[in-house]
Protein backbone atom coordinates (compact mmCIF):
# COMPACT_ATOMS: atom_id res chain seq x y z
CA UNK A 1 0.00 0.00 0.00
CA UNK A 2 1.35 3.61 -1.15
CA UNK A 3 0.62 6.01 1.64
CA UNK A 4 -1.12 9.14 -0.05
CA UNK A 5 -1.73 7.05 -3.11
CA UNK A 6 -5.46 7.33 -4.41
CA UNK A 7 -6.67 4.01 -6.55
CA UNK A 8 -9.29 4.87 -9.21
CA UNK A 9 -11.38 2.15 -10.06
CA UNK A 10 -13.02 2.83 -13.59
CA UNK A 11 -14.83 -0.22 -14.99
CA UNK A 12 -15.66 0.10 -19.13
CA UNK A 13 -17.93 -1.36 -21.42
CA UNK A 14 -18.91 -0.31 -24.57
CA UNK A 15 -17.79 3.36 -23.71
CA UNK A 16 -15.16 4.25 -26.41
CA UNK A 17 -17.80 7.49 -26.54
CA UNK A 18 -17.21 8.61 -23.03
CA UNK A 19 -14.23 6.93 -21.65
CA UNK A 20 -11.24 9.99 -23.19
CA UNK A 21 -13.51 12.64 -21.57
CA UNK A 22 -13.35 10.45 -18.07
CA UNK A 23 -9.45 9.88 -18.45
CA UNK A 24 -9.36 13.43 -19.25
CA UNK A 25 -10.59 14.92 -15.69
CA UNK A 26 -7.84 11.75 -14.34
CA UNK A 27 -5.60 13.71 -15.42
CA UNK A 28 -6.02 17.09 -15.05
CA UNK A 29 -6.41 16.46 -11.06
CA UNK A 30 -4.68 18.96 -9.25
CA UNK A 31 -3.71 15.97 -7.34
CA UNK A 32 -1.17 13.84 -9.08
CA UNK A 33 -0.71 11.03 -6.51
CA UNK A 34 -3.23 8.61 -8.22
CA UNK A 35 -3.14 5.28 -10.14
CA UNK A 36 -6.03 4.61 -12.78
CA UNK A 37 -7.48 1.02 -12.88
CA UNK A 38 -9.13 0.69 -15.72
CA UNK A 39 -11.03 -2.54 -16.08
CA UNK A 40 -12.43 -3.45 -19.78
CA UNK A 41 -15.25 -6.06 -19.71
CA UNK A 42 -14.81 -6.88 -22.86
CA UNK A 43 -16.22 -4.27 -25.21
CA UNK A 44 -16.74 -4.36 -28.94
CA UNK A 45 -16.15 -1.08 -29.51
CA UNK A 46 -12.87 1.08 -29.95
CA UNK A 47 -11.97 1.46 -26.12
CA UNK A 48 -8.79 -0.58 -26.58
CA UNK A 49 -7.40 1.95 -29.00
CA UNK A 50 -8.40 4.74 -27.15
CA UNK A 51 -6.95 3.43 -23.71
CA UNK A 52 -3.72 2.91 -25.53
CA UNK A 53 -3.12 6.78 -27.11
CA UNK A 54 -2.35 7.44 -23.68
CA UNK A 55 1.40 7.07 -22.65
CA UNK A 56 1.06 7.38 -18.73
CA UNK A 57 2.63 5.48 -16.27
CA UNK A 58 -0.46 5.88 -14.20
CA UNK A 59 -2.74 4.54 -16.40
CA UNK A 60 -3.51 0.71 -16.48
CA UNK A 61 -5.40 -1.12 -18.21
CA UNK A 62 -6.55 -4.78 -17.66
CA UNK A 63 -9.35 -6.72 -19.85
CA UNK A 64 -11.97 -9.58 -18.56
CA UNK A 65 -11.10 -12.86 -20.31
CA UNK A 66 -14.87 -12.81 -20.79
CA UNK A 67 -17.42 -10.99 -20.19
CA UNK A 68 -18.63 -10.33 -16.31
CA UNK A 69 -20.62 -7.72 -15.53
CA UNK A 70 -19.88 -4.47 -13.11
CA UNK A 71 -19.74 -6.36 -10.12
CA UNK A 72 -16.77 -8.68 -11.08
CA UNK A 73 -15.19 -6.14 -13.00
CA UNK A 74 -14.92 -3.76 -10.11
CA UNK A 75 -13.65 -6.60 -7.72
CA UNK A 76 -10.85 -7.34 -10.44
CA UNK A 77 -9.36 -3.45 -10.17
CA UNK A 78 -10.30 -3.29 -6.65
CA UNK A 79 -7.09 -6.27 -6.30
CA UNK A 80 -5.24 -4.39 -7.93
CA UNK A 81 -5.17 -1.21 -6.45
CA UNK A 82 -2.49 0.29 -4.23
CA UNK A 83 -3.41 3.00 -2.55
CA UNK A 84 -3.87 4.41 0.76
CA UNK A 85 -7.39 5.67 -0.69
CA UNK A 86 -9.78 4.45 -3.14
CA UNK A 87 -12.09 5.94 -5.48
CA UNK A 88 -14.26 5.48 -7.89
CA UNK A 89 -15.27 6.84 -11.02
CA UNK A 90 -17.26 5.36 -13.86
CA UNK A 91 -15.92 5.63 -17.60
CA UNK A 92 -18.83 7.61 -18.94
CA UNK A 93 -18.84 9.96 -15.24
CA UNK A 94 -16.67 12.92 -14.84
CA UNK A 95 -14.91 14.72 -11.95
CA UNK A 96 -13.78 18.29 -11.79
CA UNK A 97 -10.05 19.04 -11.45
CA UNK A 98 -9.69 19.59 -7.63
CA UNK A 99 -12.08 17.21 -6.59
CA UNK A 100 -9.13 14.79 -5.62
CA UNK A 101 -7.32 17.20 -3.91
CA UNK A 102 -9.80 18.91 -1.56
CA UNK A 103 -11.89 15.36 -0.90
CA UNK A 104 -7.84 13.85 0.16
CA UNK A 105 -7.22 17.06 2.28
CA UNK A 106 -11.40 16.80 3.83
CA UNK A 107 -10.60 13.20 4.99
CA UNK A 108 -6.98 13.57 6.46
CA UNK A 109 -7.93 17.08 7.52
CA UNK A 110 -10.73 15.26 9.62
CA UNK A 111 -9.63 11.86 10.05
CA UNK A 112 -12.44 10.46 8.50
CA UNK A 113 -11.90 6.76 6.43
CA UNK A 114 -15.00 7.01 4.47
CA UNK A 115 -16.46 10.08 2.52
CA UNK A 116 -18.68 11.69 0.01
CA UNK A 117 -19.22 14.60 -2.73
CA UNK A 118 -22.26 16.49 -4.25
CA UNK A 119 -22.64 16.22 -7.67
CA UNK A 120 -24.05 17.76 -10.51
CA UNK A 121 -26.56 15.68 -13.44
CA UNK A 122 -25.63 16.10 -16.93
CA UNK A 123 -27.23 14.23 -20.09
CA UNK A 124 -25.82 11.92 -22.58
CA UNK A 125 -23.88 14.98 -24.57
CA UNK A 126 -22.61 16.33 -21.22
CA UNK A 127 -25.04 19.45 -20.92
CA UNK A 128 -26.48 20.07 -17.37
CA UNK A 129 -29.69 19.27 -16.65
CA UNK A 130 -29.98 21.43 -13.73
CA UNK A 131 -30.46 18.76 -11.26
CA UNK A 132 -27.92 19.18 -8.36
CA UNK A 133 -27.56 16.05 -5.42
CA UNK A 134 -26.53 16.67 -1.94
CA UNK A 135 -26.83 14.04 1.04
CA UNK A 136 -27.26 14.11 4.62
CA UNK A 137 -23.75 15.74 6.51
CA UNK A 138 -23.16 12.23 8.08
CA UNK A 139 -24.66 9.07 6.94
CA UNK A 140 -24.49 6.28 9.77
CA UNK A 141 -24.95 2.43 9.18
CA UNK A 142 -29.02 2.78 10.19
CA UNK A 143 -29.18 5.63 6.91
CA UNK A 144 -27.30 3.69 4.75
CA UNK A 145 -29.86 0.75 5.09
CA UNK A 146 -32.55 2.93 4.70
CA UNK A 147 -31.00 4.09 1.73
CA UNK A 148 -27.95 4.57 -0.70
CA UNK A 149 -27.59 8.33 -0.08
CA UNK A 150 -23.97 8.21 -1.07
CA UNK A 151 -22.75 8.62 -5.41
CA UNK A 152 -20.61 6.15 -6.56
CA UNK A 153 -18.49 8.41 -8.40
CA UNK A 154 -17.74 10.75 -5.10
CA UNK A 155 -16.80 8.29 -2.74
CA UNK A 156 -13.41 7.78 -1.54
CA UNK A 157 -12.52 5.55 1.35
CA UNK A 158 -9.51 4.77 3.04
CA UNK A 159 -7.97 1.50 1.84
CA UNK A 160 -5.81 1.25 5.53
CA UNK A 161 -9.15 1.44 7.71
CA UNK A 162 -10.88 -1.17 5.31
CA UNK A 163 -8.98 -3.77 3.85
CA UNK A 164 -9.78 -5.19 0.54
CA UNK A 165 -13.44 -5.16 -0.58
CA UNK A 166 -15.45 -7.51 -2.82
CA UNK A 167 -18.64 -8.02 -3.77
CA UNK A 168 -20.91 -10.96 -4.60
CA UNK A 169 -22.00 -11.12 -8.94
CA UNK A 170 -24.92 -9.49 -8.94
CA UNK A 171 -26.35 -7.64 -12.07
CA UNK A 172 -28.02 -4.15 -10.24
CA UNK A 173 -26.75 -2.10 -7.44
CA UNK A 174 -23.13 -3.62 -7.13
CA UNK A 175 -22.20 0.28 -6.41
CA UNK A 176 -24.36 -0.32 -3.43
CA UNK A 177 -23.17 -3.67 -2.59
CA UNK A 178 -19.98 -1.97 -1.80
CA UNK A 179 -20.89 0.06 0.40
CA UNK A 180 -22.84 -2.17 2.53
CA UNK A 181 -19.94 -3.87 2.41
CA UNK A 182 -17.88 -0.90 4.18
CA UNK A 183 -20.42 -0.60 6.85
CA UNK A 184 -19.68 -3.91 7.98
CA UNK A 185 -17.25 -2.28 10.31
CA UNK A 186 -18.26 -1.35 13.52
CA UNK A 187 -18.71 2.48 13.51
CA UNK A 188 -18.36 2.90 9.78
CA UNK A 189 -19.64 6.43 8.85
CA UNK A 190 -19.58 8.34 6.02
CA UNK A 191 -18.85 12.27 6.14
CA UNK A 192 -20.12 14.82 3.00
CA UNK A 193 -17.69 17.29 1.57
CA UNK A 194 -20.60 20.23 0.39
CA UNK A 195 -19.47 21.05 -2.78
CA UNK A 196 -20.39 19.66 -6.18
CA UNK A 197 -17.45 18.27 -7.53
CA UNK A 198 -18.38 15.38 -9.77
CA UNK A 199 -21.00 14.99 -12.88
CA UNK A 200 -23.25 12.27 -13.21
CA UNK A 201 -24.21 11.19 -16.77
CA UNK A 202 -27.51 9.99 -17.62
CA UNK A 203 -27.75 7.97 -20.17
CA UNK A 204 -31.03 6.56 -22.41
CA UNK A 205 -30.02 3.03 -21.90
CA UNK A 206 -28.65 3.29 -18.30
CA UNK A 207 -29.61 -0.09 -16.35
CA UNK A 208 -30.33 2.15 -13.34
CA UNK A 209 -33.45 3.24 -14.78
CA UNK A 210 -35.62 0.59 -14.33
CA UNK A 211 -39.70 -0.15 -13.74
CA UNK A 212 -41.03 -0.13 -9.95
CA UNK A 213 -41.21 -4.24 -9.55
CA UNK A 214 -38.04 -4.87 -11.76
CA UNK A 215 -35.96 -1.94 -9.44
CA UNK A 216 -37.92 -3.68 -6.01
CA UNK A 217 -36.45 -7.37 -7.19
CA UNK A 218 -33.34 -5.73 -7.33
CA UNK A 219 -33.11 -4.14 -4.33
CA UNK A 220 -34.38 -7.80 -2.57
CA UNK A 221 -31.60 -9.61 -4.37
CA UNK A 222 -28.48 -7.29 -3.26
CA UNK A 223 -29.88 -7.52 0.71
CA UNK A 224 -30.76 -10.79 0.49
CA UNK A 225 -28.46 -12.26 -1.44
CA UNK A 226 -25.13 -9.93 -1.21
CA UNK A 227 -25.90 -8.64 2.20
CA UNK A 228 -27.23 -12.26 3.04
CA UNK A 229 -30.46 -11.26 5.19
CA UNK A 230 -33.05 -13.66 5.96
CA UNK A 231 -35.74 -13.64 2.86
CA UNK A 232 -38.54 -11.42 5.07
CA UNK A 233 -36.13 -9.28 6.49
CA UNK A 234 -34.48 -8.74 2.80
CA UNK A 235 -38.02 -7.82 1.07
CA UNK A 236 -38.41 -5.00 4.37
CA UNK A 237 -34.93 -3.38 3.36
CA UNK A 238 -36.18 -3.45 -0.07
CA UNK A 239 -39.70 -1.51 0.32
CA UNK A 240 -38.13 0.74 3.30
CA UNK A 241 -35.48 1.62 0.51
CA UNK A 242 -38.10 2.49 -1.83
CA UNK A 243 -39.74 4.93 0.51
CA UNK A 244 -36.45 6.78 1.45
CA UNK A 245 -35.54 6.88 -2.57
CA UNK A 246 -38.60 9.08 -2.66
CA UNK A 247 -37.60 10.69 0.08
CA UNK A 248 -34.12 11.48 -0.73
CA UNK A 249 -34.91 13.40 -4.15
CA UNK A 250 -37.72 15.81 -2.11
CA UNK A 251 -35.08 16.36 0.54
CA UNK A 252 -31.50 16.05 -1.51
CA UNK A 253 -32.34 17.00 -4.73
CA UNK A 254 -32.36 20.25 -6.04
CA UNK A 255 -33.44 21.24 -9.54
CA UNK A 256 -32.17 25.18 -11.17
CA UNK A 257 -33.20 26.31 -14.30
Amino acid sequence: MVDGLVSIIMPSYNTARFIAESIDCVIKQTYTKWELLIVDDCSTDDTDKIVASYNDERIKYFKNEKNSGAALTRNKALKEAQGEYVAFLDSDDLWTADKLEKQVAFMQNNGYDLSFTEYEKIDEDGNPIGVYVSGPNIVNKRKMYRYDYIGQLTMMYSAKAFGLIQIKDIKKNNDYAIRLQLYKKQGTCAYLLKENLALYRIRKQSISHDKLRKKLKSHYDLFHYCDEKPAVIAFFCACRNMFFGVLKKKKYEKYKN
